[in-house]
């Protein structure tokens, strides 16, 4: 390294136009943050630089400058701190700054040495708004390099500065946010830590019990609603993931069903089209009654592909139902494009029905809709005696809600 050639006023200056472009938005912020990686790992010699965050007991990568895939490394990739050269650097049993990495008494022995091929290292801690470090700033090359000296690590730090108040920006904050939503998902995934209840659905007309909803439940604290927990792996990416775990719990419990009843699955259209979610449907319908209820957890894009797919699922006996009638434009569009055997209508629309003439008109509506598409109508959300007599009136057929039973553990046959 030439210190002779580096002028840190200069540096930092340049870093923070490049890093602080006033005003700003999300993707100046990661234009900037790329930059400023390709100023760090250029000025030391080195072959990459990335940006990690800390979640728990892992470190993710946030952002890499340099040709990341000759050292196996991906931006998203998560990797245990136990084993890493950054909880040793923050523990101050390794240096910040390794020359030769495969010499070192250190760092020759760990595993992650080999396996990312690392020939040399500078890594300096990245520090959040209460000082305590969140991440590190490292550079990385296959080969080891000798200019790297006790200079390497001041300025990485004085770099690593810019990106901590850039991960302080709302945009990272957000993405930080979602990060730790994903590995709280994860955490549900590899446990299979998800509880399942069971709402009947009932007859109006004389209260006999027809069907079961399967209804997902999470006790982890930062999901005090099922739609957050859905809506937060969907953000992660691993909301087919969840959904498919939640059907498998709900099917596991086929067998405590008797036969003449139905057992009814949420699902998105994005999981719908995924053939193994589909393998799973079509296996557990064999001698059982199930249904599918599609929800809106994600818009469709693609309405011939899922349609094929319904096609498939309803050539095998599985009843296809549309949740939320109602509540939105996808709803009617959904009950348009699939022809479900079974409409669901939304509790906006049942509660109040007893006393607001707009929201009997749209039930009588309905009603003769499903009559003349020959599907069934169902009222979701019924909490009291009077709603659930003028849906009587009204010719609703079967419905569910607080009123008629509760969600809870499923009865054994």
């Amino acid at each position: 390294m030439n210190l002779a050639r580096w002028d840190p006023a200069v540096e930092s200056t340049e870093a923070t136009a490049l890093v602080f472009p006033r005003p700003r938005t999300a993707a100046d912020d990661e234009v900037g943050l790329q930059r400023v990686l390709k100023l760090a790992r250029t000025h030391l010699g080195m072959e990459v630089a990335f940006v990690s965050e800390f979640h728990g007991d892992d470190y993710v990568i946030r952002a890499i400058s340099g040709d990341a895939s000759t050292m196996n490394l991906a931006v998203d990739q998560s990797m245990s701190l136990a084993g890493s050269f950054c909880v040793r650097v923050l523990a101050g049993t390794l240096p910040p700054v390794v020359a030769e990495a495969r010499r070192h008494p250190v760092t020759r022995e760990l595993a992650v040495t080999q396996e990312h091929g690392v020939g040399s290292y500078v890594g300096v801690p990245l520090l959040g708004p209460t000082g305590k470090p969140v991440g590190m700033l490292c550079c990385l090359s296959r080969g080891a390099n000798p200019n790297l000296d006790a200079q390497s690590p001041r300025f990485l730090q004085l770099i690593g500065e810019l990106v901590s108040d850039h991960l302080r920006s709302p945009g990272a904050l957000a993405r930080t946010a979602v990060l730790g939503e994903a590995a709280q998902i994860r955490s549900v995934l590899d446990s299979g830590q998800i509880r399942m209840v069971f709402q009947p659905v009932k007859r109006l007309e004389d209260d006999v019990l027809v069907a079961y909803e399967a209804l997902a439940r999470f006790d982890d604290p930062a999901f005090p609603t099922p739609a957050h927990a859905f809506a937060a792996a969907a953000r992660a990416g691993i909301g087919v993931e969840l959904e498919m775990l939640a059907v498998q719990r709900a099917l596991d419990q086929l067998v405590d069903i008797p036969d003449h009843l139905y057992l009814g699955v949420n699902l998105s259209a994005e999981a719908l089209v995924v053939p193994a979610v589909q393998d799973m449907l079509l296996q557990a319908a064999l001698g059982n009654n199930l249904g599918i209820e599609i929800t809106e957890h994600t818009e469709v894009h693609d309405y011939t592909e899922l349609t094929a797919a319904t096609d498939i699922l309803r050539s095998a006996g599985i009843q296809i139902g549309v949740d939320d009638a109602g509540a939105g434009y996808a709803s009617f569009r959904h009950i348009l494009k699939l022809r479900p055997t079974v409409i669901k209508l939304d509790l906006e629309i049942v509660r109040d029905v007893d006393t607001d003439p707009v929201r009997q008109a749209l039930t009588r509506s309905l009603v003769s809709f499903a009559a003349e598409a020959d599907a069934v109508l169902v009222a979701e959300g019924i909490e009291t005696e009077t709603e659930l007599m003028t849906l009587r009136a009204l010719g609703v057929g079967f419905g569910q809600g607080f009123l008629l039973a509760r969600p809870g553990p499923l009865p054994l046959s």
